[in-house]
């Protein structure tokens, strides 16, 4: 099955979504890179946390207890984070205010320590991000997989997502699409199958003139069960 143009998504979409002005409306918009770049180091910090806690537990019950989780952790302040020995990172992991668990607890201070090692050679974490165009978004992901902790599968962009920076994500819905349409076989984060739906994404991207944020969503509209995944 080839893959189809942009316009023809986009046209499904709207027949499923009650025509253009009910699909736009679901759309969000993504953050330019100035404003991407502009993105403080403990907000990174915090939204990867919550993203890795979030991961296999219910997502209403780390929103409640966010709140926690900000005063816990110094309010992600990546150097104070640093500063945390085992001995204080084991004593949160029985706080009962947040999610008691060891291992994600653990990679707070793991992620605080690439975003200092980043931050030492690009000025920022947001800069960092910001440096990454639509035909790179799955470098940037693949980078997070490898230098972060918890920060594989859809984490790492998810998380990208939640800050409002630009990238698609691999709904269910838009993985089933990809798969039918054979722009990728075999297994969905390998390499080689990231490279070639990020080309796909950027096609689109370069037909329409949307953000790949939007290009995801429609995608997701156009297709199965609507997982748009915002």
């Amino acid at each position: 099955m080839s893959v189809e143009s942009f316009e023809v998504i986009y046209r499904r979409a709207c027949e499923r979504k009650g025509g253009k002005a009910g699909l736009e409306r679901l759309l969000s918009q993504p953050l330019s890179a100035a404003q991407v770049a502009g993105i403080p180091d403990d907000r990174f910090l915090s939204a990867m946390t919550k993203k890795v806690f979030q991961s296999g537990f219910v997502w209403r019950v780390i929103e409640q207890k966010w709140p926690a989780f900000e005063d816990t952790f110094f309010g992600f302040d990546v150097e104070k984070v640093l500063l945390m020995p085992d001995e204080m990172l084991e004593q949160k992991a029985t706080d009962k205010r947040i999610v008691r668990n060891y291992k994600k607890v653990m990679t707070v201070r793991a992620n605080a320590l690439m975003i200092a090692d980043v931050r030492h050679e690009h000025g920022s974490f947001g800069k960092f991000v910001a440096g990454f165009k639509a035909a790179e978004i799955t470098q940037l992901w693949l980078r997070l997989k490898q230098h972060g902790a918890r920060l594989g599968g859809n984490t790492g962009p998810y998380m990208l997502r939640a800050l409002g920076v630009d990238t698609f994500l691999l709904s269910q819905d838009n993985e089933d699409y990809l798969r039918k349409h054979e722009v990728f076989d075999g297994g969905i984060s390998s390499k080689r199958s990231l490279a070639a739906i990020n080309n796909q994404f950027d096609n689109w991207h370069q037909e329409s003139g949307r953000s790949l944020t939007q290009i995801s969503q429609i995608l997701s509209y156009s297709w199965g069960t609507n997982r748009a995944n915002r």
